[in-house]
């Protein structure tokens, strides 16, 4: 890890981010963070609320979503904050702040990969699901993808403290790309290797079961009306995987094409990781719960009796009290 590198880069980066007036980005960022950190408590409460939705495999899954998005949505806009209001920040701070956000992102990459497999089984083996997915494996496998998550950055971090080089330094500005383009060259390779192979897997997985899942149900008759609600569930489960993969792409490009970018288009670097931290990975989790949460009929209907009682709660402690 070349700290001195890393120092100097963030520098130019933080004076390029002032000299493009960028920091009204972090308007979007705050807004939709905020209403998504009100909403996804709400379902996750429910889900956990309620017996029987917090048996189910789905609901599970959909939960682990949901808490990741919660902390991404959290650290990041942490970072980008401090980043935006020239906050320096310690480079062990920015550190473990990077393996926070890299592991977090990553558990709802593949957590959202296992809701796709998860349909697939449902649909597949109707009679052998509960069998195949019992309750205590689904928490075992949930346990592995944050395990799985968490090993790599956790391994980066390990690496940089070991093969440290330089004076470390408080730093301008703390991004995951400026540090993982800190690293020595054996290190980048490997992360290069990590995230392709973790992202043609997914999608590979992610085409087959959608690709198995059309041929089982072809003949059931569910597609053939152009409105109908597989069709509909299918648009909205493709359209969050493609915000949900889109900001992990671009980053992909980012880290292969950094050198290039930084030496020749330093301000049009800044201005798609700044556009790619603030917006792109924010869209997707706020769009989450509606798209995915609230269109389970299951938690739409907990939601609403939970706010009814409520509302119903206030008005009743709201009227008068009568005397005898």
């Amino acid at each position: 890890m070349n700290y001195t590198l890393l120092s100097i880069t963030s520098i130019d980066w933080f004076q390029a981010m002032q000299k493009e007036g960028m920091n009204f980005l972090i308007i979007p960022a705050a807004l939709l963070t905020t209403i998504t950190l009100m909403v996804n408590p709400v379902l996750l409460f429910c889900i956990f609320y309620s017996p029987s939705l917090r048996q189910e495999t789905r609901y599970l899954l959909l939960a682990n979503t949901l808490l990741s998005d919660i902390l991404f949505l959290s650290f990041n806009l942490a970072n980008i904050s401090c980043n935006a209001l020239d906050m320096e920040m310690h480079y062990i701070f920015c550190e473990v702040l990077m393996v926070a956000t890299v592991t977090t992102y990553c558990s709802s990459v593949l957590t959202l990969t296992l809701m796709v497999i998860d349909t697939f089984m449902a649909v597949r083996w109707p009679l052998r699901y509960n069998e195949i997915l019992p309750l205590s494996r689904v928490k075992k496998i949930v346990g592995v993808v944050w395990a799985i998550a968490l090993m790599y950055p956790l391994s980066l971090l390990v690496v940089m403290v070991v093969r440290k080089q330089g004076d470390p330094a408080n730093l301008k500005v703390c991004l995951v790309l400026l540090t993982l383009k800190s690293l020595e060259n054996d290190i980048a390779v490997s992360l290069h290797i990590y995230f392709s192979v973790w992202v043609i897997l997914c999608t590979i997985l992610i085409f087959y079961c959608y690709i198995r899942l059309y041929m089982v149900t072809r003949r059931s008759g569910i597609w053939r009306s152009r409105y109908s609600r597989a069709r509909l569930t299918l648009l909205a489960h493709a359209v969050m995987l493609l915000i949900y993969f889109a900001p992990g792409l671009v980053f992909t490009v980012e880290l292969a094409k950094f050198d290039a970018l930084v030496n020749y288009h330093l301000e049009l670097a800044v201005w798609i990781n700044t556009v790619n931290l603030a917006v792109l990975m924010v869209v997707p989790r706020a769009c989450a719960p509606y798209l995915y949460g609230l269109r389970y009929r299951e938690v739409y209907e907990t939601v609403r009796q939970m706010l009814k009682k409520k509302l119903l709660s206030q008005h009743t402690n709201s009227l008068p009290s009568t005397s005898p």
